[in-house]
């Protein structure tokens, strides 16, 4: 349903009074939906009001895949062993100040940062500062289904999984308060870059024993507590998320925003209306004519980027004659990938051919695209006994991401294009974090989605979203090839560079060759600020990230 934006503006007028220097006084909102005057005011008020496109699945990062959830659950809460530099793909030391490898690239030993705190709210009040245990807590909770708290509190975790953590991690020791040793079975390669991602951000062991005891293990997802840049306030389903500025931060310094809310508008109309009115300083994904008119608005500053992502169509190969290889490549060649683009992506787009962007290194640029041929497809489907009329359910995303920012039209120009050919798509969509939960478990039959790099690795590409442990978890095409998932492997337990992009570059042959996907589109990325806000930076794997951020 559209969001409609009187109800909003009523909302963020009072809540951007001190930020934008505007507002009515007199504004007001159902109960609770609004920061209290002390609030606002907390710290000199700086208030920084985010236009969110959707509302997080939970506040445990671990259980999560999308960007959205990790917008709203790791990077204002928490923080990692290791992080990415914000704008930038290089890990850094975050909680853990420095780290040794093993000679034979098995074991971790991290050495971590002494005299940091966790958050103290109304639901918590640690006793100690943050240490190993911490760190053994977050990761056996991430890998062992049998660790007491998974049995108090059930929940998969699907990043962690599709990257083999749980078969490859084989002990993970606390040496003393303030050092933790990985072992790992077989080498893998992109082990920091992994860490450094925010499913693998750092929960408080005090804190989850508590829960534990008091019979709440589940509010670990409902109430977060961490050690990040900000301290959790409330949340209302699409509606706002209220954070404040963590006072006892090891990186205060490098926070300078008191109240950070998130205004969750799904309309992207709405979003880009609400910013050239002041009444939030950043909104992301906007469409190409909301971009225009905010430039020639002079009330938004415009940035963008190349964006390190992939929008693309998923065939569920378990689902009927998805299987064959043949239908397939008809529904392939029927869809016109250009018209489509030029329509949804309205110049900020570029085809896409592989399972990852140009940019990702082992990129295959030999591979191409099969051509728009509908009279093709025609046969192909009547070659593999698919009758006229045949139907399927076709997902479309209700969210605009940085990878796809009208999934809605996207499915409909699909619809179109497979009724020339004789295939009748029915469009279905569902709330997202729903969306996303039921495309695990494989419900649909062709589903549009994407996906936006985490590390700059390969292997979150193919293995993260293609390897058949990654089915049940980010693999929606419940495609398992062996020889494809044996070269992802591999390539995951060398460390030779050379080594791991001749496999990389095989195992996306045989992904072009079988195609689980029709490849649709890499986007450019943009974000929209009001003109006071200063330092944000777009960041190469689409997170929205506030530490360092000023509003003037």
């Amino acid at each position: 349903m559209r969001k409609t934006l009187i109800p909003l503006s009523v909302i963020a007028s009072s809540l951007l009074l001190a930020a934008c220097g505007g507002g009515n006084d007199a504004a007001s909102s159902k109960p609770g939906s609004e920061p209290t005057k002390q609030e606002s005011n907390a710290s000199g008020g700086k208030t920084l009001v985010y236009c969110s496109e959707g509302s997080p699945g939970g506040f445990d990062p671990g259980q999560y895949t999308a960007g959205t959830d990790f917008d709203a659950a790791a990077y204002p809460i928490r923080n990692g062993l290791v992080q990415f530099e914000r704008g930038g793909t290089e890990a850094k030391p975050a909680l853990a100040e420095k780290w040794d490898i093993s000679e034979d690239g098995k074991t971790y030993t991290f050495h971590l940062r002494k005299g940091v705190k966790f958050h103290t709210t109304d639901f918590f009040k640690p006793t100690r500062e943050f240490n190993a245990d911490d760190v053994v807590f977050t990761f056996k909770r991430l890998i062992d289904p049998n660790f007491e708290y998974n049995k108090a509190y059930p929940a998969e975790f699907p990043y962690a999984t599709d990257m083999g953590l749980p078969d490859n991690i084989a002990s993970i020791d606390k040496v003393d308060d303030y050092t933790v040793k990985f072992t790992l079975k077989e080498v893998d390669a992109p082990f920091i870059q992994n860490l450094a991602m925010p499913f693998a951000y750092l929960q408080s062991a005090e804190y989850a024993g508590q829960l534990e005891k008091a019979g709440k293990a589940a509010d670990i997802n409902v109430n977060p507590i961490g050690t990040g840049p900000f301290v959790f306030k409330s949340y209302q389903k699409d509606n706002m998320i209220r954070y404040v500025k963590n006072p006892d931060y090891w990186d205060k310094d490098n926070v300078h925003i008191d109240n950070l809310v998130f205004a969750i508008t799904k309309d992207s109309a709405v979003r880009a209306q609400k910013i050239q009115a002041g009444e939030c300083n950043v909104s992301a994904y906007p469409k190409t004519a909301e971009i225009e008119a905010a430039k020639k608005s002079g009330k938004v500053t415009v940035l963008d980027k190349p964006g390190f992502n992939l929008g693309y169509l998923g065939y569920n190969v378990k689902k009927g004659k998805l299987g064959d290889l043949k239908v397939r490549q008809a529904l392939d060649m029927a869809i016109n990938r250009d018209n489509i683009i030029q329509a949804v992506y309205q110049g900020a787009g570029t085809p896409a051919t592989n399972p990852m962007p140009p940019t990702q290194w082992s990129y295959n640029d030999t591979l191409k695209n099969a051509p728009y041929d509908p009279e093709k497809a025609k046969a192909l489907l009547k070659e593999a006994g698919v009758p006229e009329g045949y139907e399927i359910n076709l997902w479309a995303m209700p969210v605009q991401r940085p990878y796809n920012p009208n999934a809605k039209l996207m499915a409909e120009m699909v619809q179109a294009d497979w009724a020339k050919v004789g295939v009748k798509a029915k469009i279905v969509s569902y709330e997202w974090a729903e969306y996303l939960k039921r495309a695990s478990k494989g419900e649909h039959d062709a589903i549009i989605v994407g996906w936006t790099g985490d590390n700059g690795d390969p292997d979150n590409w193919l293995g993260t979203l293609l390897s058949c442990k990654a089915i049940g978890g980010n693999n929606y095409a419940q495609w398992c090839n062996k020889d494809f998932d044996n070269l992802v492997t591999e390539a995951r337990k060398i460390t030779d560079h050379d080594q791991r992009v001749e496999r990389y570059m095989k195992a996306q042959v045989i992904f072009k060759q079988e195609l689980p996907w029709t490849t649709m589109a890499h986007s450019v990325v943009t974000v929209m600020t009001t003109p006071n806000v200063k330092e944000f930076k777009i960041d190469p794997f689409g997170s929205m990230r506030f530490e360092g951020v000023k509003v003037e």
